[in-house]
């Protein structure tokens, strides 16, 4: 069956993940960049920030508690979360030319309001979108199945006229269990390529 709708991850798809760059600006020593970085982002809790549930100071107060000897680090590098993730050049124009030919393009994404606040530059392709879901609006996160069916009933999408791209594994086998169409992002070129290759199949 013919796509019909582009559905994007936004976190290492539309914009680039700046992890390591972000907590290396801070100065520290490498084994304390590492780290804090492991103590948040790569934390048990950093979903919590993407679920949107708890306030972003009791996510932060989480991260202190496992990780006490770095309180100070950690406050630090999460008063402003600028530059975490980073723009993509290519993000704009590959939505364009899917619109351009007259495909739907949403989004679909496990993302906190505090990222997305911090860097609204890198955020920059979403008005060009026609709409999408980002998780901490729903309290809701991949592959929680919920969060798949919430975009497909507010779009009213067919999920086999869908293909949804992403670059975990586990997002992607969940909506491959809901009947939609899928590509593991592992760098732009192969993703658009194999998003052509599915596209030019009627």
């Amino acid at each position: 069956m013919k796509i019909k709708t582009v559905i994007f991850d936004i976190g290492g798809v539309m914009v680039g993940l700046g992890r390591i760059r972000f907590f290396e600006q801070f100065g520290y020593a490498p084994k304390i960049s590492e780290q804090v970085m492991n103590s948040t982002v790569k934390s048990r809790h950093w979903k919590e920030l993407d679920r949107g549930i708890l306030t972003d100071e009791e996510v932060i107060d989480r991260f202190v508690e496992d990780a006490p000897e770095l309180e100070k680090e950690i406050r630090h590098c999460m008063e402003n979360v600028h530059g975490i993730v980073y723009r993509l050049d290519t993000s704009i124009p590959w939505i364009q030319s899917l619109k351009d030919r007259g495909i739907q393009v949403l989004y679909l994404s496990n993302y906190s309001m505090k990222v997305a606040r911090d860097n609204e530059d890198a955020m920059d392709f979403l008005p060009y979108m026609d709409g999408g879901l980002l998780s901490c609006d729903y309290k809701v996160i991949k592959p929680d199945p919920a969060f798949y069916q919430i975009l497909i009933d507010k779009y009213d999408l067919v999920p086999s006229e869908c293909v949804f791209l992403d670059d975990l594994e586990a997002n992607l086998e969940m909506a491959r269990q809901l009947g939609i169409h899928t590509i593991q992002v592992k760098d732009h070129e192969q993703a658009k390529a194999d998003l052509e290759m599915m596209l030019a199949v009627e």
